[in-house]
């Protein structure tokens, strides 16, 4: 019995000296561990130095809890915004725009980066501010997120599924290569093809 009494005398002194820290030290690591294991499932060209991923589906929701406060950035070109659409609520800042010279070794047009994107993106955020950053399908924002994070900004996710969505990989789908696998716009998720002007910051020069 006098065991006991002393045994639950020397528990509650530890709990009332220090447990509360370890308990708060657990649950940081636990959350550490949950963005190593969200990082090693992303592609490499989608991470980012700092860290911070959520998907289509996660940053809406945010937003949706924290609209005045949590910025949400399409860094997707004009054109992009135009004809396959765009959030209602998103800034629109482009990272880099289409240029029309074939790269006959990727196959494709390449995107050249804009210069004055950091200082654009200062014009409707704060370094602290969260932000949520939105490309195609996760690999342009991820570089932007980048920029954004050698700027100074420390609370900057990437979309990881951007507003396309990842593409079709079973060969034997009708849709393969298509980007109908999740995605803000095959989330359900609040989209329209009209401009909003007054959410767009465009390069200075061209």
């Amino acid at each position: 019995m006098r065991k006991r009494m002393i045994a639950g005398v020397v528990f509650a002194l530890i709990a009332a000296s220090g447990f509360a820290g370890i308990t708060t030290a657990w649950g940081e690591a636990t959350e550490e561990s949950a963005s190593q294991r969200v990082t090693l499932q992303l592609p490499s060209e989608k991470q980012t130095t700092l860290g911070l991923y959520v998907t289509a589906k996660e940053a809406y929701e945010k937003w949706k809890a924290e609209p005045d406060t949590i910025k949400l950035i399409d860094v997707r070109t004009p054109e992009e915004y135009l004809f396959v659409g765009h959030p209602t609520m998103a800034w629109k800042i482009p990272f880099a725009m289409q240029v029309y010279e074939w790269d006959a070794e990727k196959k494709q047009f390449p995107m050249k980066p804009l210069p004055d994107f950091v200082s654009r993106v200062s014009e409707v955020a704060k370094p602290d501010d969260t932000i949520m950053v939105m490309c195609r399908s996760g690999s342009r924002s991820a570089m932007a997120v980048n920029l954004l994070a050698k700027a100074g900004f420390t609370r900057v996710y990437n979309i990881t599924d951007g507003m396309e969505g990842d593409a079709v990989k079973d060969s034997n789908s009708v849709f393969v290569g298509q980007r109908l696998v999740n995605g803000w716009k095959n989330s359900g998720l609040p989209w329209t093809y009209q401009l909003t002007p007054d959410r767009m910051v465009l390069p200075k020069d061209r």
